[in-house]
């Protein structure tokens, strides 16, 4: 990579000081450290979002250690593969982690390929689970608005004339849970 080489130094409260990241971010040759005082696990870190706004092509995001970017695996995967298509590097100091290199890159693959991994197991026992849950007379999701009840009063209120502002209010609904349930569907 030809760019420029950028830091992100995170610590989670203000009363921590990420003084040792920003002396190694500055040794590591970056032009420009964005740092946060922010929990790993918030998606709103500004510095971070301010930091992903600066870098182009040919650039380098560079952090001390792996989850200073990352709250987790899957995130941080998330992330530095979005880099990747953007042409931008990454490197994590600590884990001795470049994906400027051939080596980084198959490193990062090899982390890439188990997140997926664990994306796909979580898929899977979220399905079992509901499959379990279904076969217990449970169903997932949101509680359906429009009852039955709901569903015979608001046929009998259109029928009688009542206006579907009218039904929506009266039956504490949606204006257009009312019509979704009214108007016939085409097919």
């Amino acid at each position: 990579m030809t760019g420029h080489r950028y830091g992100y130094a995170r610590v989670s409260t203000r009363s921590q000081s990420p003084e040792t990241q920003l002396e190694a971010l500055h040794t590591a040759g970056c032009v420009r450290i964005f740092t946060d005082h922010a929990s790993g696990t918030r998606a709103d870190r500004p510095a971070l979002g301010q930091l992903r706004q600066v870098l182009l092509p040919g650039d380098t995001l560079v952090v001390c250690k792996l989850d200073r970017l990352g709250r987790d695996s899957l995130h941080l995967t998330e992330t530095v593969t979005d880099l990747a298509r953007q042409g931008i590097g990454f490197i994590s100091l600590a884990e001795q982690l470049d994906t400027t290199s051939p080596a980084g890159r198959l490193v990062f693959g090899v982390f890439a390929s188990l997140a997926q991994f664990e994306r796909d197991r979580i898929a899977e026992r979220t399905r079992d689970g509901l499959a379990t849950a279904r076969a217990h007379g449970r169903v997932g999701g949101r509680p359906r608005v429009m009852t039955d009840d709901k569903l015979t009063a608001a046929r009998r209120m259109h029928t009688e004339g009542a206006s579907i502002t009218t039904i929506a209010r009266t039956l504490s609904v949606g204006r257009g849970t009312v019509y979704r349930h009214l108007t016939p569907t085409t097919g």
